[in-house]
């Protein structure tokens, strides 16, 4: 496994963090339909496609609604580099998503 988003970006909002009693728990943290997508845990690598995760400080909505700032987000440009030709596109990520919630 590599760095995960609440590593990368110390949000504190992981299980057992140090925010949780304030912000709550991240979703991408507890989401385990695409563990190990990216590499990562949960959806420690794939917060982009995930619904209430924090960015600037404030809870994002669902995918659709904050796909551009993800997509221009430090993290998300890390994530792409560092997985290079393995790297699964948002696309491919809910197609995974929405394909295990159907099960």
């Amino acid at each position: 496994m590599r760095v995960n988003c609440w590593e990368y970006k110390k949000c504190g909002r992981e299980l057992g963090g140090k925010k949780v009693a304030e912000l709550g728990v991240c979703p991408a943290s507890v989401e385990k339909k695409v563990n190990g997508i990216n590499s990562g845990r949960n959806a420690g690598r794939t917060c982009w496609v995930v619904t209430g995760t924090l960015c600037e400080s404030r809870v994002q909505g669902d995918f659709e609604a904050k796909l551009i700032t993800c997509l221009n987000c430090d993290f998300y440009q890390f994530v792409h580099k560092e997985e290079k030709k393995n790297f699964v596109f948002p696309d491919q990520v809910l197609k995974r998503f929405y394909k295990s919630v159907k099960k």
